[in-house]
C-alpha cells in the first residue's frame, strides 16, 4: 500500500523550491544590475575628476605642458569606504608629465568622452578613466591624456548593499507566499474534509450517491465513487433478492421432500415406497428448475450495461432452441413448430437470447395444454426484428396480463408447476438489449402470443 502524504506540505515544498530557484536567478540578475548601477554612478564622478584636471593643463612658454592639479577634483572621489585615488597626466606620446607613472593607461577611442575599464594597480582592483584632450598655444594644439583611477571598495559595498536589500525583500516575499499558500490550501481542502466526514458518518448499509459539494477537480473522483456505490448496491440487491426468493421458493419443495422421506420410512410395500419416491423426485426436479431460474434472474439483476454484445443471427438461434425443445413438447402432447427462413441479425448476447426463447417456449408448452399447437416465429420489419411465440391454448385473461409479468405471479387457470419467473426473466433480458415484450391474444382470439421486438442496429 502506498504511504499517505500531505497535499498541503507537498504544495508548500514545491512552491518554496520553485520560488527559491526563481529567487536565485533574480538575485544573480540583481547583483549584475547593482554592479552596473554602482559603476554608472561612480564613473560619472571619475570622469568629472578627469575633466577637472584636464581643464588645468596649460602650455608653458617653452612649449611644454604644465598642470596645476586641483585637489578638489581628487577629493570628489573620497568616500567613507576609504577608497584610494590615483592619477597621471601624459603629454604627446611618450611624454610623462605628472602623477603615478606606473598607473595603467587605457586606450581611448571615444573622442571627447572618457573611456572606462577595470584593471589592477599595486595588487588592488581599480576602476580607470582615461580622457583625451589638447591644449592650445594659439598657433598649434598639444594633445595630452588624463588618467584617473580609484579602488573599488565603495563600488563593491554599494553593489553588496543593493543585493542584500533585494535578498531581504525576496525572503519576505517567499515567507509571505508560504503563509498565503498554507492558508489557501487549508481553506481549499475544507470541502474534502467535509466529504470525509460525510462518508465517515454514513451507515455501512447506506450506498446512496454522495451529494457533497466538492471542487471541480475532485468531482470526477466523487462521480467514480458514486458509480461504484451504485453498482455495489445493485449487486447487493441482486444477492438479497436471490437469497430472499430462494428461501421463499425452495421452502415448499424441501418441505415436500421431507414429507415424502418420512412417508417412505413408514411405507409397508415396495409399491408405496416407489410412489413416495416418485413424488419426492418430482419435488427435487421442481426445486432444481426454480433454483436455475433464480440463478439466471440474479445474473440478469447484476448486469449494469450492455456488454459483450455481438451481431447474431436470431433466426438460427431460434431454430436451434426450437429443435432442442421438440422432445419436451412431444412428451407434453404439444405440436411445436418453427416459422422463419430468412437471416435476421440483431446485437445481443447469444446465451441470454437462448434463455429468453427457452422461457417463452417453455411457458407455452407448460400452459397451452395437451393437444395444443405452439409456433415459434421470426419476422423482419423495416426497423425491427420480431420474435413471436404463439399457442392456441386457453391463453391468459386480459385482466391478468399485467400481473403475470411480476415475479412469482402466475395465471389462476393453470395447474401446471412453476415458479412464476419465466416472463419476468424474459422482461429483464429484453431490458438489457433494448427490446420490448408484448402479450396479446393469438389469431382468432385464442391462446397467447408473446412478441419480443428488437430494434435494428
Amino acid at each position: 500500500m502506498t504511504a499517505a502524504y500531505s497535499l498541503r506540505r507537498r504544495l508548500l515544498f514545491w512552491l518554496l523550491i520553485s520560488t527559491a530557484v526563481i529567487g536565485i536567478v533574480a538575485l544573480a540578475d540583481t547583483y549584475r544590475e547593482a554592479v552596473q548601477t554602482s559603476n554608472i554612478v561612480s564613473d560619472r564622478v571619475l570622469a568629472g575628476s578627469a575633466l577637472a584636471i584636464a581643464e588645468r593643463v596649460v602650455v608653458a612658454e617653452d612649449g611644454s605642458l604644465q598642470v596645476d592639479i586641483p585637489y578638489v577634483a581628487l577629493e570628489m572621489l573620497t568616500s567613507a569606504a576609504q577608497d584610494r585615488v590615483f592619477y597621471r597626466v601624459d603629454g604627446p606620446p611618450g611624454d610623462f608629465i605628472t602623477g603615478y607613472q606606473a598607473l595603467p593607461v587605457i586606450k581611448n577611442t571615444k573622442g571627447d568622452g572618457a573611456a572606462f575599464a577595470d584593471d589592477r594597480f599595486r595588487n588592488e582592483p581599480i576602476r580607470v578613466a582615461t580622457l583625451n584632450r589638447s591644449a592650445s598655444t594659439g598657433i598649434r594644439s598639444v594633445p595630452f591624456t588624463v588618467t584617473v583611477a580609484e579602488t573599488t571598495i565603495a563600488r563593491r559595498q554599494l553593489a553588496r548593499a543593493i543585493l542584500l536589500r533585494s535578498a531581504l525583500r525576496l525572503s519576505v516575499m517567499i515567507l509571505g507566499a508560504a503563509i498565503i499558500v498554507w492558508i489557501s490550501v487549508t481553506v481549499a481542502l475544507r470541502p474534502l474534509y467535509k466529504l470525509r466526514d460525510a462518508i465517515g458518518e454514513r451507515s455501512p448499509d447506506d450506498l446512496h450517491p454522495i451529494e457533497q459539494s466538492v471542487p471541480s477537480e475532485v468531482q470526477p473522483l466523487v462521480d467514480t465513487v458514486n458509480g461504484f456505490m451504485i453498482r455495489l448496491e445493485q449487486a447487493l440487491d441482486a444477492l438479497r433478492n436471490f437469497t430472499g426468493n430462494a428461501s421463499h421458493q425452495l421452502r415448499t419443495p424441501l418441505a415436500i421432500i421431507r414429507t415424502q422421506l418420512a412417508l417412505s420410512a413408514r411405507a409397508t410395500s415396495l409399491a408405496d415406497a416407489q410412489a413416495v419416491a416418485l413424488k419426492g423426485d418430482q419435488a427435487v426436479a421442481h426445486a432444481e428448475r426454480v433454483l436455475a431460474q433464480l440463478l439466471l434472474m440474479a445474473k440478469i439483476d447484476a448486469a449494469t450495461s450492455r456488454e459483450a454484445l455481438t451481431a447474431i443471427d436470431l433466426t438460427a438461434i431460434a431454430q436451434e432452441i426450437t429443435g432442442e425443445l421438440i422432445p419436451t413438447a412431444s412428451a407434453a402432447g404439444i405440436d411445436l413448430g418453427f416459422e422463419g427462413d430468412k437471416q435476421e441479425m440483431i446485437r445481443a448476447e447469444p446465451l441470454l437470447i437462448g434463455e429468453l426463447l427457452r422461457n417463452l417456449t417453455g411457458n407455452a408448452i407448460a400452459y397451452a395444454g395437451h393437444g395444443a399447437e405452439v409456433t415459434v416465429r421470426i419476422r423482419g420489419l423495416d426497423d425491427a426484428v420480431l420474435l413471436e411465440v404463439e399457442d392456441n391454448g386457453p391463453g391468459i385473461p386480459p385482466d391478468q396480463l399485467a400481473a403475470v409479468r411480476r415475479r412469482f405471479s402466475r395465471a389462476d387457470q393453470s395447474g401446471a408447476p412453476g415458479a412464476g419467473l419465466g416472463l419476468p426473466i424474459v422482461e429483464e433480458i429484453c431490458g438489457l438489449f433494448g427490446a420490448t415484450l408484448a402479450l396479446e391474444a393469438g389469431i382468432g382470439g385464442r391462446g397467447l402470443r408473446a412478441t419480443v421486438r428488437f430494434g435494428r442496429k
